[in-house]
């Protein structure tokens, strides 16, 4: 890592800069990408980053997920910030910082550097000039049938077709893949967790499409005119053939759509609107995506609570965190429908499960042991569905302070799943309900409560979520997580995530749980819980119960049953 960052000083004089700045994004801006650069340069391996490379020093910028790992990986050669820092960011004056113009939108730079800095584009990217990572994308774009996805791509043209002539543009440039995905009802394997094909989209107000990607994944599509040879632009030609459009104006995407690219579409057109509808359209799931989700969260839920089973009546050997790990994706592999994780899966022992998005490797991975808390959250992609679910086990009687924090975190938990969404129908809203009862002991976790969640696509999608700030309305047909938590520093880490859907029943919005898999018991204060709260949990258990007993043998039916 050090030997990356003199490397890259080296490089300032060259390029006339005072500093290099690096994101997690790739020029896609998915969460979840094969190429990591911000990796190389600092070593930190979480999801949301930024660093600053200066002559002499060196930030990085995260959330309050990393708050613990970023120090332990990048803290001896970094200056470590939260997001918010880098708002109007003063941290460093009057210098001219390099950027790759693909990595960054123009409202980041903007939001970030501009008050007090300014920027030079530099179109190599200077991380691949030091380490170019090698990726292999051998996997050819795909398509749903609508049987699968519930709706044709022309009903989605249509509606992003309307929206251009409401806001009076000729075009919209779909730059997020993701969105790209569910308008052509296309899949990829780009991502290293999700079924993204990495492409992009023009759509015009007359509803022509005009695909851009690799020729080479494109092939399988064209073959069975899902695209049409004449609607295909090769990535390379992109800059020739957005000149050849008619028209005068473009709508883009605010978070995708980077400067190189929004400067191609300056050179003959004005942009009108950043907005991409495609994010709130693609969040309302329709009746075919969600019975899919519950078909897959019915057989992620088996696959669980055998692992479950497995972990704690059944396995008499020490294991580490890795060996669990492992162990969990053979138990969901018993199914053909599963595909991959949908993330890397966070398994933490003890003090490694107060590290909020840790990762198991060969130089922290603790063997779990019988007094241990053990935090494991994991999902996965199936045909067709994508889950994401936290449980915390323990093995042994736990101290009453530790058990009282759990069911803290439980009656959270419980609140949320109850929201009559008609009273409070913005994630801001319901994120007060989970935080309540841990805020009582002067208790809080520094995570937002819910995320939104794909169809077959990201685990982590908007603009829905459940979080201090979030003011989006919620929906019925959008699917978000719950998931309170609770964290002391070198000691364990306590989190309880159900994904949830919400259901309509003559007028009244409610939350309807998609995961199925027991909640563990042996952590509970049954004395805190109210009837109510006893109830909730007899219901959900016997749902569980019904549902998925069907996939286990005998001895883990059994061991189901003691949670009714």
């Amino acid at each position: 890592m050090k030997k990356y960052i003199n490397i890259l000083r080296k490089k300032f004089k060259k390029y006339n800069i005072d500093g290099y700045v690096i994101p997690k994004n790739d020029d896609y801006f998915t969460e979840y990408s094969k190429i990591n650069r911000l990796r190389i340069i600092s070593n930190f391996s979480g999801s949301a980053g930024m660093a600053v490379i200066l002559k002499n020093k060196n930030y990085l910028f995260t959330d309050g997920r990393y708050t613990i790992q970023s120090q332990q990986e990048s803290g001896k050669n970094f200056k470590i910030y939260g997001f918010e820092k880098l708002i109007n960011c003063n941290l460093f004056k009057n210098l001219t910082l390099g950027i790759d113009p693909k990595l960054f939108t123009n409202t980041q730079i903007k939001n970030y550097f501009l008050k007090y800095n300014q920027l030079k584009h530099i179109d190599k990217n200077l991380i691949d000039e030091i380490k170019k990572e090698k990726i292999s994308n051998s996997v050819p774009f795909f398509s749903l049938d609508k049987k699968i996805v519930g709706e044709s791509t022309r009903s989605k043209i249509n509606k992003i077709s309307k929206y251009l002539k409401k806001n009076n543009s000729d075009y919209i440039f779909i730059s997020a893949p993701e969105n790209v995905a569910w308008i052509l009802n296309i899949r990829g394997g780009d991502g290293p967790n999700s079924p993204v094909p990495n492409s992009r989209l023009i759509i015009s107000k007359t509803k022509k499409i005009f695909f851009i990607s690799k020729i080479d994944k494109c092939k399988k599509l064209i073959k069975n005119k899902v695209i049409k040879s004449n609607q295909f632009i090769d990535i390379k030609q992109f800059p020739k053939e957005i000149l050849k459009l008619n028209g005068k104006s473009f709508i883009i995407d605010d978070k995708s759509c980077s400067i190189f690219y929004e400067k191609l579409i300056k050179l003959k057109f004005k942009i009108i609107k950043r907005n991409d509808p495609t994010y709130f359209l693609k969040a309302i799931k329709n009746t075919t995506e969600i019975k899919n989700m519950i078909n897959a969260h019915i057989l992620d839920g088996a696959a669980l609570t055998k692992f479950i089973y497995w972990i704690k009546k059944i396995n008499k050997k020490k294991i580490t965190e890795i060996m669990a790990i492992k162990k969990l994706e053979k138990f969901r592999k018993l199914h053909k429908s599963f595909l991959y994780p949908s993330f890397d899966t966070i398994a933490g022992a003890g003090k490694n499960g107060a590290i909020v998005h840790y990762r198991a490797n060969k130089k922290n991975c603790r063997n779990i042991n019988k007094k241990d808390i053990f935090l494991c959250d994991s999902g996965g992609q199936y045909k067709y569905g994508t889950t994401d679910v936290t449980r915390t086990l323990c093995f042994s009687d736990q101290k009453q302070n530790i058990k009282n924090i759990f069911t803290k975190v439980l009656k959270g938990h419980i609140a949320v799943a109850r929201t009559d969404i008609n009273k409070d129908n913005t994630g801001q809203k319901i994120d007060k309900r989970a935080r309540k009862f841990l805020k009582e002991s002067n208790l809080d976790y520094a995570h937002g409560t819910g995320h939104g969640v794909g169809f077959f696509l990201n685990v982590h999608e908007g603009p829905q979520s459940i979080n201090k700030i979030n003011k989006v309305k919620i929906k019925q047909g959008m699917i978000l997580s719950n998931e309170p938590g609770y964290y002391k520093q070198n000691n364990y880490g306590i989190r309880i995530e159900n994904l949830v859907y919400v259901k309509n029943n003559n007028g009244h919005l409610f939350f309807e749980n998609l995961t199925m898999v027991p909640i563990e018991k042996d952590l509970i204060n049954f004395n805190l819980l109210t009837n109510s709260e006893k109830n909730y949990l007899f219901k959900y258990h016997l749902d569980v119960y019904l549902k998925i007993s069907k996939y286990l043998n005998q001895n883990e039916r059994k061991w189901l049953a003691t949670f009714i």
